[in-house]
């Protein structure tokens, strides 16, 4: 009897015939500048790193005595007893930071993207999208169900007339571009859409993640960069790029955090029903 995942074995045979199959390079110095990879030391153009934050010397140390003073885990989900102070002070750090009320802190700015984007819209809501926009925006926006319309990458008129076009149409309605957009760098344009969802009184949306330690005062991103404070209503942003580490967040109004911790880490405590079943399906 054939093994039942044998099919995998034929898939990455296939790949290796076809020029396709990938090997991970393996990184074996930190991740600086210059690397080390595959036994070769590379100028490391790759790396998200770009303000050397990995291997400052005083993150370093931060993240020592915090793994001292604390250890390695939380040992929960949020909702349970998986909040520690540390996270509270970091949430209140990048809220200050951004110029919001507040902010809440996700495992990837994948993950914020995508969870922040489904837990807003439903079904009877719209989505106007840029074209170009990452694959973490596309991924919220068929989780939420709602009606995707995408409009030309930056292209503002077609985004005001896709907008214009729902103006008598039932639902929520939320604007979406990147800041700077992930493949080519440029820079989305941001004021022309804020103000199209102004008019026709949708929720403004950018995903921050390229831009932050690169625009704005201090690295503070595009909505600092065009001065566009209080006119986005949500403002995604992640730790894994300029800042060197790992994480994501969202930016907004007390509201829409408190919202968002409801959605996601409520769910993610529920099911519970120990000891009696001994049987737990959350977190």
């Amino acid at each position: 009897m054939s093994h039942p995942l044998s099919y995998l074995h034929d898939q990455l045979e296939g790949w290796k015939r076809e020029g396709t199959y990938q090997r991970l390079r393996v990184l074996e110095s930190e991740a600086a500048a210059e690397s080390r990879f595959d036994g070769k030391e590379v100028i490391n153009l790759a790396s998200n790193n770009y303000l050397g934050l990995t291997t400052h010397p005083k993150l370093r140390e931060a993240a020592l005595e915090a793994v001292r003073k604390y250890g390695v885990g939380s040992g929960a989900v949020r909702t349970i007893s998986g909040t520690m102070r540390l996270h509270m002070q970091l949430e209140e750090r990048i809220a200050a930071f951004k110029n919001v009320e507040a902010c809440v802190v996700f495992q990837s700015g994948f993950a914020a993207n995508a969870g922040t984007v489904s837990a807003l819209l439903t079904p009877d809501d719209h989505i106007i999208s840029d074209e170009l926009n990452h694959a973490s925006i596309i991924d919220g926006c068929r989780l939420s169900k709602a009606k995707i319309h995408v409009f030309p990458h930056k292209d503002v008129g077609a985004a005001e007339k896709l907008l214009a076009g729902l103006d008598e149409a039932p639902g929520r309605k939320l604007l979406i571009s990147d800041g700077v957009f992930s493949m080519d760098g440029d820079i989305g344009p941001l004021p022309g859409l804020v103000e199209a969802a102004e008019k026709h009184g949708a929720i403004m949306m950018v995903d921050d993640a390229h831009s932050s330690g690169v625009l704005g005062r201090n690295g503070r991103g595009t909505i600092d960069h065009f001065n566009l404070h209080g006119r986005v209503q949500v403002q995604v942003g992640t730790l894994s790029k300029a800042i060197g580490v790992l994480g994501g967040y969202v930016c907004g109004s007390r509201d829409l955090i408190e919202f968002l911790y409801h959605f996601h880490f409520a769910s993610a405590g529920r099911g519970c029903r120990l000891p009696g079943s001994l049987r737990c399906t959350g977190g």
